[in-house]
C-alpha cells in the first residue's frame, strides 16, 4: 500500500461547509466551558502534585512522545499530523464518567479536564505547530495546506478563545442559563460531528480497508501509549491506586472531536489525518471502557465521594 491514497484524500468542504464547522468548532469550546466550575481549579492547587504533573505528562510529554513515534515508524504523513493533532488536544469531558466507572478519583479527573481544556487555547496550536514543524513530513504537508505559523496560532487561539471566555461568562453570570444549555449544546455538537464522520466514511468508502489496515494499527499503538504514559507517570510519583485510575483515564482520552473539527476547519480536511481522530474518537472510548470494567471487578465497592458531576459525551 502507497502513501498516496490515504495522503492523497481530502475532504473538500465548500464554504457554506466551512462556516458550519467554524460553528460546531465553537459549540464544542462552549459546550466545555459550561461543564468548568472555579472548584475545580482550586482543587488543583489544593493538591497540586497529581493534577499537575498529570497535565504535564498529558500536555508536553505525550505531543513529544508522539512526534517521536512518528519520526521512528514513519507513518504516512497525514497519518503522523493526525497523531500529533490529537495528542495536542485536551482531555474530553467522558473522561470523568470513564474514571468514576472505574472507582478512580473523579475529583481529579475533573480537575484535569478543566484545567487541560483551558490551557488548550495555547497548548493545542503550539504543539501542533511546534511538534508537526520539527518533522520533516508533517512540515511539508503543513506548507502543502499552506499554513503559516503565526496566523495558525493566532486564529486557533482566537477560535477556542472566545468561545471559551463566553461560556465562563455564562457560567459566571447567568448560571441557570449555563445549566440549561449545557448538556443541548454538548449533544448537538457531538451530532454534528457524528455527522461529519459518517459523510467522511461515506464519500471515502473505498478507503476502509486502507482504514483499517494503515490508520487503526497506529490509533491503538498511539492511545496505548498514552495508556502508559498516564500509568506511568501515577507509578513514578508513587499516588495511590485511587488516584492512578484517574491520570491513566486522563491522559490517555483526549477531545478528539476538537481534534476533528480543528482538521476539517484548520487543515483544509486533509483526510488521513481527520480518519486519524476520527479513530481516536472511537478507540478511547473502547479502551477506556475496557480499563473502567477491568478496575472495577478489581474493585467492586465505590467509594462515596465518587460522585460525577456530569456525564457528558465529549
Amino acid at each position: 500500500m502507497t502513501g498516496a491514497p490515504i495522503d492523497g484524500i481530502l475532504l473538500n468542504i465548500n464554504p457554506t461547509g466551512q462556516l458550519v464547522l467554524g460553528g460546531v468548532l465553537a459549540l464544542i469550546i462552549y459546550g466545555v466551558a459550561l461543564d468548568l466550575r472555579i472548584g475545580d481549579f482550586i482543587e488543583v492547587f489544593r493538591r497540586p502534585v497529581a493534577p499537575v504533573s498529570g497535565l504535564l505528562a498529558q500536555l508536553a510529554v505525550l505531543p513529544a512522545v508522539t512526534w517521536a513515534i512518528t519520526m521512528l515508524l514513519k507513518p504516512q504523513p497525514s497519518i503522523a499530523l493526525g497523531m500529533i493533532v490529537v495528542a495536542a488536544c485536551p482531555g474530553g469531558n467522558i473522561s470523568n464518567l470513564i474514571t468514576h466507572m472505574a472507582r478512580g478519583n473523579t475529583a481529579l479527573s475533573i480537575s484535569m479536564t478543566a484545567m487541560s481544556s483551558l490551557l488548550a487555547i495555547v497548548t493545542t496550536p503550539l504543539n501542533i505547530i511546534f511538534w508537526a514543524g520539527l518533522n520533516p513530513d508533517t512540515n511539508a504537508l503543513l506548507r502543502q495546506v499552506s499554513i503559516e505559523p503565526l496566523s495558525f496560532l493566532g486564529s486557533t487561539m482566537l477560535i477556542l478563545g472566545i468561545p471559551m471566555m463566553l461560556g465562563l461568562a455564562t457560567v459566571h453570570y447567568w448560571p441557570r442559563l449555563g445549566h440549561l444549555l449545557r448538556r443541548p449544546l454538548q449533544i448537538l455538537s457531538f451530532l454534528f460531528l457524528v455527522a461529519f464522520i459518517g459523510g467522511a466514511i461515506f464519500t471515502n468508502a473505498r478507503y476502509l480497508t486502507t482504514f483499517v489496515q494503515s490508520i487503526l494499527p497506529f490509533v491503538i499503538l498511539h492511545n496505548a501509549i498514552a495508556i502508559g504514559l498516564g500509568w506511568g507517570t501515577a507509578k513514578l510519583l508513587r499516588l495511590s491506586g485511587y488516584d492512578t485510575r484517574a491520570m491513566t483515564i486522563e491522559v490517555s482520552m483526549h477531545n478528539s472531536g476538537l481534534g476533528l473539527a480543528l482538521i476539517l476547519n484548520q487543515f483544509d480536511g486533509i483526510g488521513g489525518a481527520a480518519l486519524v481522530a476520527a479513530g481516536w474518537g472511537v478507540w478511547h472510548l473502547i479502551s477506556g471502557w475496557a480499563l473502567a470494567a477491568w478496575w472495577k471487578r478489581r474493585d467492586p465497592h465505590p467509594r462515596e465521594s465518587q460522585i460525577p458531576r456530569t456525564d457528558t459525551a465529549e
